[in-house]
């Protein structure tokens, strides 16, 4: 609610670029969705609410059933800062970017794994970095967490088995990333002047947005390394994003730790891993507080995997002051203070505003902790 609004420029012309004038990365979102509607600015808009609807479903399906199946406090803090979290409040705002379409095709990656479709799996990682290349970052390191536990469940070590199948896992995503990567090197300037005109031509696609879209698909990706690889670190450790998402991830993490603290170490410093793993893309983007915004995400579908897959874990008791003092400052750094936002737009809530909506929500958490048993 704080920053919902239709989907901009930019998501719209992702929608259109298609493979008319050769490949092209993230061409095949809109080729499939030339091919079932016609390419219009309403398209768009209906197509990318219910992307974006969908996702949202899939996530409260999880979270409500993971809450009350083994319920533990722990749960609900995790949740809590989830749904505060900047992931949610900056999907509504990014609706129609294909970051949703990648996550709902997670959802659907991860439960083929659980049912052993594994092939199935690995060949939707590597359609999906067709869709949008972020795949490789975002999709295929959770699809090998859930892999990984299939094969380990709670064993002391990794196995040269599950070495094996976690490379064939990868195998069609890595042929995939290197030939989008080459393409672009070497051939993707090339359509420049194609994509801007037809782009253009939409009619809803302005001149502006029309080159930064044709750039965005055609620079290699050594170039942005070149510009945006010295501010990596600054980005990661030392910038305004850094104390105000660094804690409530952190929170995350301690939480899943807390509530897996019997499970085989590795799994969790892997999943820590593939949580904090998005944010090497600083090192290639600039738009920083969209990539702060999915280890939220990942540790979400971690949870979602290891409490799917250890249902009879032993749940240890109610948080301590110290996790509670945590859970208050995470909640304060994600729900009060505010998010970078795209298009010169500011969030539709004051602070007074914020901090009046977190009353019934401090409410009920403490509720929750004081409650007997």
């Amino acid at each position: 609610m704080k920053t919902v609004r239709a989907p901009n420029e930019w998501a719209k012309a992702h929608w259109l670029v298609d493979y008319r004038s050769g490949f092209i990365k993230r061409g095949l979102a809109g080729e499939i969705f030339g091919f079932f509607f016609e390419k219009s600015e309403y398209q768009i808009e209906i197509v990318s609410a219910v992307i974006l609807f969908l996702l949202y479903l899939a996530i409260m399906i999880i979270a409500v059933k993971h809450t009350f199946q083994n319920y533990h406090i722990r749960k609900v803090l995790l949740y809590t800062v989830f749904f505060l979290s900047q992931y949610i409040v900056l999907s509504a705002h990014f609706i129609g970017y294909l970051d949703q379409v990648i996550f709902l095709l997670t959802f659907l990656a991860v439960y083929l794994i659980r049912q052993r479709y594994i092939i199935l799996a690995s060949l939707l990682c590597g359609v999906s970095v067709l869709i949008h290349e972020i795949s490789f970052f975002l999709m295929l390191p959770i699809c090998l967490f859930a892999l990984s536990l299939n094969e380990i469940n709670n064993k002391p070590a990794i196995t040269s088995d599950l070495i094996r199948k976690a490379i064939f896992f990868s195998g069609v995503s890595v042929a995939m990333i290197i030939s989008v990567s080459l393409y672009q090197e070497f051939s993707g300037k090339d359509n420049r002047e194609i994509i801007f005109n037809y782009l253009e031509s939409s009619g809803f696609i302005s001149r502006r947005f029309g080159y930064i879209v044709s750039d965005a698909y055609t620079e290699s990706f050594v170039t942005y390394l070149k510009q945006e690889g010295p501010n990596f670190l600054k980005r990661v450790f030392f910038s305004a994003f850094t104390i105000k998402l660094w804690i409530p991830i952190a929170f995350m993490m301690l939480m899943i730790y807390k509530l897996f603290r019997n499970v085989n170490g590795y799994i969790l410093i892997f999943l820590g891993i593939i949580a904090l793993f998005p944010l090497i893309l600083h090192a290639i983007a600039w738009d920083t507080f969209r990539i702060w915004s999915f280890p939220f995400m990942i540790l979400f579908l971690g949870f979602w995997i290891l409490d799917s897959h250890f249902k009879s874990v032993q749940l240890p008791g109610k948080p301590s002051s110290f996790e509670i003092i945590f859970f208050v400052s995470a909640v304060m750094l994600t729900a009060v203070s505010l998010n970078g936002l795209f298009d010169n737009e500011t969030e539709g809530f004051s602070k007074p505003e914020r901090l009046l909506l977190l009353v019934p929500v401090f409410s009920m958490v403490t509720y929750l902790i004081k409650k007997p048993g």
